[in-house]
């Protein structure tokens, strides 16, 4: 599907956010995906998703949650970007991480052509903003991809938990993860499927063995082929289903 993209730019709290949007050429009504970026921004890595997004029909848009600290950042996968994207990540406050996912859904909604059902993705701390933006905001489908932090005591920025706020979680939830991932241990993956569990989410965990943290990105020495082909494969399902 011929797709166009452009760099936009977001209110929120009397300061900007810069985007990437990208949707099909084709005029017509479409919903709408956020697709939340990893510490290391929206680099090409995730421009490349949110195009793979858009040639699925929908409306995409990336939006750079770093803003306040490090706008614009666009990091590689090495130890040098690692270490610049923690600073980014060191910095966010949960409150903040909500209003940003509000300002970004009104922005998309706001769209020509785009519906009122919008679903939310992100990997990494963007999975952890995929979550939140679950349980903060009226999104239809979210796809949580090691969202790391999430069944963590506290939130970002010391704020509530955010497996805590698991009971306002309207939409449907897929949560992605690797059980090779240090980051994200076990009873962690554990803790994030009984609280959805607890509070009746319409909701999926699923665990790929042989996978490790950013096993989606196939730009990481831990891209894992036949786990991102799986876990894509999940997630236009759940688009289709529940967006339209």
């Amino acid at each position: 599907m011929e797709i166009r993209s452009e760099r936009v730019e977001i209110a929120v709290n009397g300061g900007v956010m810069g985007g990437y949007l990208a949707q099909p050429a084709e005029a017509g009504t479409r919903p709408g995906v956020l697709v939340w970026m990893e510490i290391f921004g929206v680099n090409a890595h995730i421009r490349d998703v949110t195009e793979r997004v858009a040639r699925e029909g929908y409306a995409a848009l990336a939006p750079d949650f770093f803003h306040r600290t490090l706008p614009g950042i666009e990091l590689g996968y090495d130890d040098a970007g690692m270490a610049k994207g923690m600073e980014g990540l060191g910095a966010l406050d949960a409150g903040e991480m909500i209003a940003d996912a509000r300002a970004a859904l009104a922005f998309l909604r706001g769209q020509p052509g785009v519906a009122h059902k919008v679903g939310a993705m992100g990997f990494c701390i963007g999975g952890h903003m995929a979550y939140l933006t679950a349980c903060e905001t009226d999104v239809a489908a979210t796809a949580s991809f090691y969202g790391g932090g999430v069944a963590a005591p506290q939130g970002p920025g010391g704020k509530d938990s955010t497996v805590g706020r698991s009971g306002k979680i309207a939409g449907r939830i897929l949560c992605l993860f690797g059980g090779q991932d240090s980051m994200i241990p076990a009873d962690q993956v554990s803790a994030v499927r009984a609280a959805l569990a607890e509070v009746s989410a319409r909701h999926e965990v699923a665990v790929y063995d042989d996978a490790d943290h950013g096993f989606f990105c196939d730009q990481r020495a831990s891209y894992n082929p036949a786990a991102a082909q799986d876990a894509w494969q999940k997630v236009k399902a759940l688009f289709a289903a529940e967006l339209g």
